[in-house]
């Protein structure tokens, strides 16, 4: 059994870049995949291993007392979730472009999951989902907003084409881990929205503690390893994944006149120019070549979409 760890932390890391070495080297020593982030304004990222590893590492990050109080969840798989480790240094741990925007300053209110029904029922509260738009469609809090976005960056345009007209409303905001919440939270307190309210530990931390039968959860929630999504308690979900374009797929969708394994889905299909569909032909074909040789492709990897929770 594979522990998964996804964490983050909102710190001043003047020192980021002198981090990553050593970092890197102790989770290579014990044979810690994934990746990490590492950024002036902190760390994010899912790792896995053995259990006991992933706790060590931990432990590592802490006695840094700029770690004490880091985000983290375990959830498990029965495959590994990882094929390589990265440890990348970025200008932001989740990517807004907006680098002044410090959660470190000002956040909006933490709602434990168990309080999260009673704050999103209430009819005054409008709800935002801050995550992207292939994240919303496999799954949802009911009655939720979907910010049409493709990335992160588009959340300010959102927030002032969409959501001035509730500046006045209580605004809950959730995420699949929490950190787009807190920096997303963080933006409108800058913007002048008063009563912002965001989901601690976010979808995932919701479908580990509360019950299925009391859940206002619908679907399954997108996660950034190969277990592709997962629903209720953490287990793995239905969907597999587009090795083009990274987004979920259904296994209706593998049966579609433009889905080719590893080439190309219904979502992506002819958005691709023909040297990127001859690689994306050419790495399925050493994926397939790998595994009748019992071995594991580097290409078989589906942890190339950007680190975000």
């Amino acid at each position: 059994m594979y522990a998964i760890c996804a964490l983050y932390k909102f710190t001043r890391l003047d020192d980021f870049e002198d981090i990553q070495a050593p970092l890197k080297s102790f989770l290579d020593a014990l044979s810690v995949k994934g990746t990490l982030l590492l950024a002036r304004e902190g760390i994010n990222g899912t790792i896995s291993g053995g259990k006991d590893s992933v706790e060590k590492v931990l432990d590592y990050l802490q006695t840094d007392d700029r770690f004490l109080e880091l985000e983290y969840k375990f959830s498990y798989s029965k495959k590994p979730p990882f094929k390589r480790l990265k440890v990348k240094l970025k200008k932001e741990i989740v990517t807004m472009g907006l680098s002044e925007i410090d959660p470190n300053h000002s956040v909006g209110t933490y709602i434990k999951p168990k309080d999260w029904n009673n704050l999103i029922n209430d009819p005054d509260v409008i709800l935002i989902d801050t995550r992207n738009n292939y994240e919303y469609e496999i799954g949802s809090f009911k009655g939720a907003i979907n910010p049409n976005t493709e990335t992160f960056r588009e959340f300010p345009s959102f927030t002032k084409n969409s959501l001035k007209q509730y500046q006045d409303k209580k605004i809950a905001m959730f995420c699949t881990g929490g950190i787009r919440c807190e920096k997303s939270t963080a933006y409108l307190k800058s913007e002048g929205f008063e009563n912002v309210f965001h989901l601690q530990g976010g979808i995932l931390k919701y479908l580990e503690e509360v019950k299925e039968e009391e859940s206002l959860w619908e679907g399954e929630c997108f996660v950034f390893d190969d277990r592709v999504a997962v629903k209720h308690n953490l287990e793995q979900g239905k969907y597999d994944q587009c090795h083009a374009c990274r987004f979920p797929i259904t296994e209706e969708d593998t049966k579609h006149p433009h889905y080719e394994k590893g080439t190309s889905c219904p979502r992506c299909y002819g958005t691709k120019n023909i040297e990127q569909v001859g690689r994306y032909r050419e790495r399925e074909k050493q994926v397939q070549l790998a595994k009748k040789r019992g071995e594991v492709h580097i290409g078989d990897d589906a942890n190339h979409t950007q680190q975000k929770t």
